[in-house]
């Protein structure tokens, strides 16, 4: 027999989902039966799969050492390297600028460069996250940018802050702003609703004015930052959140981001592939406002945080707004 004893980054959430977790090699089917015959108790008592668990409750699990073995996963993973640009931290939450060609987390089991494997590197270097004595959490980003997209990436470091964070974001309260240049001239702000498909074959997001079936709903805001008769930096605004979004929906308009090779204009991208190097869209999540953030995070309100384009980003956006194209 096996006792856990719930701490706080396991606080709070159904004992199933939390069993999910601790037994992550063991099926559903396999926990419900467990704790229908009565193998899995909460304080000593009969559960059920929706039981919420809190702090100072103590699981016990009547399975026997071999088995436990052989269902909990292991979590002797080494993550040794990190490089990280942090602009914010604290002892909840950590902002990380990703750049350009780096995935938000890892897709595949070789471990290929990622934020989420990076901070986790981090914060064990710091003794903040010891793996070893965590039964289910894993710090980990309640935000997500394409591979080509750089910008902000929020981490969280404990439970009650992803929980909290996430439900903010939910409930639109964390402002996500996006710099980027497009082509053609665009002389006044505006905010753009329209319906999204993704092709999951191509990876693909296509845009459409008017709902058809499986679409959804998607609204952005557009704000000029500077102009002149062949390309635009804007400010976007995400206000919901899918796939390709601000790319599929500004190349569905006639204004499609320098640099990109799915949504882009292929003449305008081998100009600035010859002149300056680029290969990617010209897209940068360069601010974050938080708000809507209760008891030990509301610190967070109303404060923004802002990260710097990269070089070539900048260099373009000199060159074709200070001294004309």
């Amino acid at each position: 027999m096996k006792e856990i004893l719930i701490d706080k980054n396991e606080n709070e959430q159904r004992l199933d989902r939390f069993l999910k977790k601790y037994l992550s090699e063991a099926s559903l089917s396999f926990i419900y039966k467990m704790i229908r015959k009565k193998n899995i108790k909460v304080n000593g008592k009969k559960a059920n799969p929706e039981t919420i668990i809190y702090c100072g409750d103590k699981i016990e699990l009547f399975l026997s050492d071999d088995l436990l073995n052989k269902l909990v996963a292991n979590k002797d993973t080494e993550y040794k390297n990190f490089d990280m640009d942090i602009c914010y931290e604290d002892e909840n939450i950590i902002l990380i600028n990703k750049p350009v060609g780096k995935l938000s987390h890892s897709t595949t089991d070789s471990r290929e460069d990622n934020v989420v494997d990076d901070m986790i590197a981090y914060l064990i270097s710091k003794k903040e996250y010891v793996p070893r004595l965590e039964k289910t959490f894993t710090p980990s980003i309640c935000n997500r940018l394409d591979r080509n997209t750089s910008g902000i990436i929020i981490g969280v470091k404990n439970y009650d802050t992803l929980k909290a964070v996430n439900m903010a974001i939910k409930n639109n309260k964390i402002k996500k702003y996006y710099k980027t240049i497009v082509f053609g001239r665009i002389d006044n702000d505006f905010v753009k609703s329209s319906f999204l498909v993704k092709n999951e074959v191509e990876n693909k997001s296509i845009v459409y004015n008017n709902p058809i079936d499986k679409s959804k709903n998607i609204e952005t805001g557009f704000k000029v930052m500077q102009n002149n008769d062949k390309y635009t930096l804007l400010e976007v605004e995400l206000i919901t959140g899918r796939t390709h979004q601000i790319r599929a929906q500004l190349s569905q308009i006639g204004h499609p981001i320098i640099g990109d090779k799915k949504y882009g204009m292929h003449e305008i991208n081998n100009y600035f592939e010859k002149r300056y190097g680029l290969k990617y869209q010209l897209l940068h999540a360069y601010k974050i406002v938080f708000s809507g953030l209760e008891g030990k995070l509301s610190y967070l309100n109303n404060r923004e945080f802002e990260t710097t384009e990269s070089d070539i980003f900048l260099a373009i956006e000199k060159d074709l707004f200070s001294r004309g194209v």
